[in-house]
């Protein structure tokens, strides 16, 4: 930002340098809220200061100022008509943020409080090593060597996971054409939270969700519970390794992100492989634009795929149209799907 002088000349001020150098005030204290329940706590109605830090259980000191603050920022409402004042959800944390909602997504921000906080306290070590900055660190192997010697541990994974997706996968049930396909294969697929999506929007479907053995548990046990046991697969294997299932449509969502140039490129073969004739890979992606100048999530992602993989990082849209191209598709297309995330789909 800049001050305009009365001669027209402007000069540099530091507003947004501060802005985004103390960001991690408002993401700390968003983050905290979520740990605490604040969101849930004012699912059922509003309350008073003192009510709400007694049952989410803060200290007097700090309480106050803790809950203007994230009034401040847009994350609650405060009634001063009432005496005390009474403060309430605002439209959006009460869909997104009450864990009561089927719409909650705090999933992600209680793994970002619990994991990716403190890990990006060493970016910096990040940044001149090239080295992953997880619980790796300390245990050896992969991340998702890591997450499956933890049941407890992969299971709250996989729920941040659904929780940053959900509203990517309703948007593709809405915008791909798949009352033209009769099977899909979700590669990653994680707990089958696309495939229940999937075959709820489109009773036509029967659908795979292809992931490791570990994950597959907690997909079987999804699907059960949605009911859907007769249309939806979870098939346990390597992606590297095994062949994948065969079928209409394949979907990658937020996997290629995790890889290396390597291994994504062994990834879309497979998928062409599995491919009928006339059958398509959707790729689901956070991308960084062509330019590289202006999506600053997908960049920031990218970064984070720096911390928590050993060669994962973001892609753009003409990189995946490329790795496409040369692994046998005929065409590729990528547009906007949900937010920051793009959709690429490549034919065969």
């Amino acid at each position: 930002m800049h001050d305009v002088h009365p001669a027209g000349v402007e000069t540099p001020t530091p507003d947004e340098i501060l802005q985004v150098g103390l960001g991690f005030w408002a993401s700390k204290a968003l983050l905290s809220a979520v740990e605490l329940g604040v969101f849930t706590a004012l699912g059922v109605d509003r309350l008073d200061g003192e009510a709400l830090r007694e049952l989410v259980g803060l200290h007097p000191r700090g309480s106050r100022d803790f809950l203007d603050a994230l009034t401040a920022l847009g994350f609650l409402e405060r009634d001063d008509r009432c005496v005390p004042a009474r403060y309430s959800n605002t439209p959006a944390t009460a869909a997104f943020l009450d864990r009561n909602q089927p719409t909650y997504v705090g999933g992600l921000l209680e793994m970002a409080n619990d994991r990716l906080y403190p890990f990006w306290a060493h970016l910096t070590d990040a940044l001149k090593t090239g080295q992953m900055q997880n619980e790796t660190k300390a245990m050896g192997g992969t991340l998702w060597d890591v997450l499956d010697s933890d049941p407890d541990r992969l299971e709250r994974f996989m729920r941040a996971m659904a929780g940053i997706q959900l509203g990517n996968f309703h948007a593709l049930a809405n915008r791909f054409p798949f009352d033209q396909h009769r099977n899909v294969t979700d590669v990653g697929g994680g707990a089958a939270d696309l495939s229940i999506v999937l075959a709820n929007r489109h009773p036509h479907l029967h659908c795979t969700s292809f992931d490791t053995p570990s994950v597959t548990a907690l997909a079987a046990r999804a699907v059960d519970d949605a009911g859907l046991s007769n249309r939806v697969t979870a098939a346990a294997g390597d992606m590297f390794t095994d062949p994948l299932p065969a079928a209409d449509v394949i979907t990658m969502c937020n996997v290629l992100h995790d890889w290396d140039l390597d291994r994504r490129g062994r990834l879309i073969a497979a998928a062409h492989a599995a491919l009928v004739d006339g059958g398509a890979l959707l790729i689901v992606e956070n991308l960084v634009d062509d330019e590289r100048r202006h999506s600053a999530f997908g960049l920031l992602m990218s970064l984070n795929m720096l911390i928590e993989t050993a060669g994962g990082f973001g892609a753009t849209g003409a990189d995946l149209q490329a790795w496409c191209l040369a692994n046998g598709f005929t065409s590729v297309t990528v547009e906007p799907l949900s937010g920051p995330t793009m959709l690429a789909v490549a034919r065969k």
